[in-house]
């Protein structure tokens, strides 16, 4: 993993992880994924590992991410998915050479082609984020609370109603917040 850059926020559903690598975008952006590099490390982690990457595809990817973003905020306030987003997200499901595989824990995983290129990881990206925003898996999109992130997420927990993309982030950035908040408003409290 390359130093100098800012860490991966991670999760468990690949295309909502994709859009995290742009955060904070009403407050102070956080680009995690500022060079081609920083894609193939960011690939690799998530298990679609590719040999380069060129400006181009890092272009195609962020193109991607942002249609991602797009398309999963619409359907989370359940508005009209946006056309051009749509269609950046299908091109790059089509154009995506990879298989599932079965892993012997009975898992699924994606295997690249021997040559993988950047366009087949984001083929997997791309059909990840139409079964989501389609509904055929078993969760709902939901925007994180926090107003300076609201990221689109894939809520998977019992109740479906996960306020934050990521509790160890905006969770507790606004838990605290609503702390001090309070302390300020009733010093006697903090006695």
């Amino acid at each position: 993993m390359r130093t100098g850059f800012p860490d991966f926020r991670l999760g468990s559903v690949l295309a909502t992880s994709f859009t995290g690598t742009l955060s904070e975008r009403h407050g102070n952006a956080v680009e995690r994924i500022p060079t081609p590099h920083r894609l193939v490390d960011w690939l690799a982690v998530n298990g679609l590992a590719v040999d380069s990457c060129t400006t181009a595809q890092l272009d195609l990817a962020r193109e991607l991410r942002e249609s991602i973003h797009a398309a999963a905020t619409a359907a989370a306030l359940q508005d009209a998915l946006p056309a051009s987003a749509v269609q950046v997200i299908n091109d790059r499901s089509a154009q995506g050479r990879a298989a599932a595989i079965l892993t012997p824990e009975g898992e699924r995983r994606w295997r690249l082609g021997s040559a993988s290129r950047v366009e087949d990881a984001l083929g997997v990206i791309a059909a990840d984020a139409i079964s989501i925003i389609a509904g055929e898996r078993d969760g709902k999109l939901a925007l994180c609370a926090s107003p300076t992130c609201q990221a689109a997420f894939f809520d998977t927990s019992q109740s479906r109603t996960r306020k934050w993309c990521d509790m160890n982030t905006c969770g507790n950035r606004q838990k605290k917040a609503r702390f001090h908040a309070n302390q300020r408003k009733n010093p006697r409290s903090a006695e």
